[in-house]
């Protein structure tokens, strides 16, 4: 069972003490630290086959070979690593000890913080391992940032990281979410987080990776997630890096047209900005935790989630999973992930919610502190128009303020920082998502044409948001189990 109290000390201790686990550690980039955790614990000769530092770029692409992007501290580094380790040990070790033995490579490669404390500290830290002597191997691979101002805590946290997950893979790998909650033990989101986690392997078929990206969000682990349109995990980092980011938020419970007009006409627009390179550009659909949990009495609707993200996949999008409800740290957010332009897509009620000034009340400086961020440089918002009851057509030239909130508004218009979707399907105008949800729900006809091409058979053959139909079981995700044990016990 998960014993939050154990140390960090004693899973070294344990794992050094179960002579079924036997690996190797390769670490780069801030010391060995997760291979001195074992050794300072005692018995380490019943874990360690061997330990290797290749801090000098060409001892390293000797061993592992050449990244082409010239950069070390990245995914591709790490499967390298492991795939070289993992197969040293097969080869050196399995006649002597592979009946008996569940070989294990543990891999980091890192940037810790510099002298100067100008750099930003981040790495991937991954492990590939047995469960039973002979069996095929999993992965677990992660990406961390290091939070600590100071290099020696951040060695520290990345050794404590490194036990807890070879620990968590061992005892907990029946519970893919225990596993996860347990790598922040004798940690704390104030000094890592981790804001990627895969599983990989004949022992995680079961596991839906983009779940446990959520745990992480849940958790407060990260504050956000990406998965590509192949659904995949996604580091958000690499993801967006030198990335031009045109983002649409919302409930999208469903894809209705409207948000397909919004995505197509805002894009379109995107692209004539002056400084905007189209090679560049990458479109992300946004879920907030605020609005996956708002249709629940008891925290998220975990099969909702990925229905809206099934969706959103079919239909080509990257989505994101975050926990921002205000839009200036959506923005920060963004702003750390890519230097270029990033444009927001959004609807005229969403656009009355930013300049809500009680928003801001926690902020010193209130609704203008909250706008240096949100209207930096490189951000501008794509408004989509409403139709309002009346028959009239609201959007940002008609646009309705507070009298002292009008000059700070015509003054982001007058500097090119809001600006209308102008060329928009007005027969969407009428589609309410809200409506959509009812009829489907209600089993009404006519809502089929109101969500793109493909998105009611989706819905209809799956029985989604509530769609009356007799579900097929064998479709939806099973829950993980909880249960915890090792593989020696």
């Amino acid at each position: 069972m998960y014993d939050k109290t154990i140390g960090t000390k004693q899973k070294a201790l344990r794992i050094n003490l179960d002579r079924r686990i036997y690996g190797s550690f390769a670490e780069i980039g801030a010391g060995q630290e997760t291979a001195a955790m074992f050794f300072k614990s005692g018995g380490a000769s019943g874990t360690i086959a061997k330990t290797i530092s290749a801090y000098d770029m060409t001892f390293s692409d000797a061993i592992y070979g050449h990244e082409e992007s010239g950069r070390y501290v990245v995914e591709s580094r790490l499967i390298k690593m492991l795939n070289k380790e993992y197969s040293l040990m097969e080869k050196r070790l399995a006649e002597q000890r592979g009946e008996t033995t569940t070989f294990f490579a543990f891999a980091n490669t890192v940037v810790a913080l510099n002298y100067q404390k100008t750099n930003e500290a981040h790495g991937w830290i991954g492990l590939r391992f047995q469960l039973e002597p002979k069996a095929p191997y999993n992965d677990v691979i992660i990406h961390v940032r290091m939070r600590d101002n100071e290099n020696i805590l951040q060695q520290q946290a990345l050794g404590i990281i490194g036990v807890n997950l070879i620990y968590g893979c061992y005892y907990y790998y029946k519970s893919p979410e225990t596993l996860l909650l347990s790598l922040m033990d004798d940690l704390s989101p104030e000094r890592i987080e981790i804001d990627m986690i895969r599983f990989d392997g004949p022992d995680f078929t079961a596991v839906d990776n983009r779940l446990m990206s959520l745990y992480l969000v849940r958790n407060g682990f990260t504050n956000a997630a990406l998965f590509g349109p192949d659904g995949k995990v996604l580091q958000p980092s690499e993801a967006l890096y030198k990335r031009h980011i045109l983002l649409l938020r919302g409930r999208l419970r469903p894809v209705t047209n409207v948000h397909l007009d919004m995505l197509s006409n805002g894009y379109k627009q995107f692209l004539e900005e002056p400084d905007i390179d189209p090679t560049r550009v990458v479109t992300v659909a946004e879920l907030t935790l605020h609005n996956l949990a708002a249709n629940v009495d008891h925290g998220i609707d975990e099969k909702d989630f990925l229905d809206r993200v099934d969706i959103l996949c079919s239909l080509g999008q990257t989505v994101m999973i975050s926990s921002f409800l205000e839009y200036y740290r959506l923005v920060a957010y963004l702003a750390r992930l890519t230097r270029l332009k990033i444009g927001l897509i959004l609807g005229i009620p969403n656009l009355e919610y930013i300049f809500e000034e009680q928003h801001y009340k926690n902020l010193p400086g209130g609704i203008l502190e909250s706008f240096a961020t949100l209207f930096s440089r490189k951000v501008k918002l794509f408004v989509y128009p409403t139709l309002l009851s009346d028959g009239v057509i609201y959007k940002c030239q008609n646009f309705k303020l507070e009298h002292n909130l009008q000059p700070l508004y015509q003054y982001l218009v007058a500097n090119d920082k809001i600006e209308d979707i102008t060329d928009y399907n007005e027969e969407n105008l009428h589609i309410s998502t809200d409506r959509v949800l009812q009829m489907v729900k209600a089993g009404e006809d006519g809502w089929e044409v109101m969500v793109p091409e493909g998105v009611a058979k989706i819905i209809k053959d799956n029985c989604l948001f509530g769609y009356p139909c007799e579900v097929n079981y064998q479709n939806i995700p099973r829950p993980l189990q909880t249960a915890t044990e090792s593989p020696s016990s």
